[in-house]
Parts: C-alpha cells; structure tokens; sequence
C-alpha cells in the first residue's frame, strides 16, 4: 500500500514537473492571444493514471505562477486544466471499460471545452484584451485543439504501447 502511495506521489511530481518545464520551453508561444500551450498535451495523461490530474493542476499553477500570470489566471487557469484532467480521466475509465476503442479520440475534449470556456473570460476580464470573447474563444480552442488534441493524441498512441511499463500500478 505504502509503495502505490509512493508511485503515485511520484507520477504527480514528475507530471508537474514535466508541465512547468514544457510551459518554460515554450512559453514564446504559450502566454500569448492565440496561444498553443504545448504544455496542455499532457492533459492525455489522466487517461493512464489518476496521479495525473493532482499533478497537471499543480503543474499548471506552477507554471502560471513563474510566467507571472495575474492571479485570476493562476486559479481559473489551473482549475480549468483540473476539469479537463477530471474528464480525461473519466473517459478513460470509459474507455478501458467497454469496446468502443473509437473513444479515445475524445480524450482531448474535456480540456479542450474547459480551457475554451474559461481562458477567454480570464483574457478578457483579467488581462482587459478587448477582443470579443467569441472570437478569443475561437483562438483559444484553436490552440487547445492544437495542444490537446493532435500532440496530445500523438503522445497517448504513444504510451500507450508502453503503458503497462510506464505506469505500472498507476491506478491507485
């Protein structure tokens, strides 16, 4: 028991970790009106282990707080990321539990409407970017698109080859 305490712990760590460092590396295109957070891929990951969902939130509060994000951004953005890695999650159970392996493909869509629904309201309200919200909303799920859906989707085929290695006894 003591050991998948400690393996979950550690698969949160590293995801978080993992988050902040992607959002370092690509920050030139992660913080910006259309923004393309490569960062958001990782938001498959609830899909292999529920350790995910504590460590993308923590990752992405992390990662906001070292960009120097307003705190409006920091919270709404992090538990935007918390909501589509709860999703994620959720479908994945779904998608282990029955045949329908075409599923898969809506492993992104959890973080894809959150963050379309709430960065908008934090880039208009927040940030004072006076573009309509429609539109940001366009731009936004245009990035999250990007990052969730095909890099996302482009990892999950490939852990998922691997998975049992990778995240073995994930499942706490």
């Amino acid at each position: 028991m003591k050991d998948k305490k400690v393996l979950f712990l550690t698969q949160a760590a590293v995801i978080a970790a993992l988050y902040v460092v992607l959002c370092e590396v690509f920050a030139p295109i992660s913080f910006k009106n259309v923004q393309v957070r490569i960062a958001e891929c990782l938001t498959i990951l609830p899909a292999f282990t529920p350790a995910a969902i504590p460590g993308l939130f923590v990752g992405c509060l992390l990662g906001n707080l070292l960009a120097g994000a307003i705190p409006l951004d920091v919270v709404c953005g992090s538990l935007a990321t918390l909501a589509g890695a709860l999703g994620t999650w959720w479908i994945g159970k779904l998608v282990r539990s029955s045949d329908r392996k075409a599923m898969k493909f809506a492993l992104p869509l959890p973080p894809i409407i959150a963050n379309t629904i709430v960065v908008p309201l934090v880039l208009y309200y927040g940030y004072l970017i006076t573009i309509p919200i429609p539109i940001q909303m366009l731009t936004v799920c245009f990035g999250e698109i990007i990052g969730c859906g095909v890099i996302g989707l482009i990892l999950y085929f490939a852990l998922e080859k691997h998975e049992d290695y990778i995240f073995r006894n994930g499942s706490v």
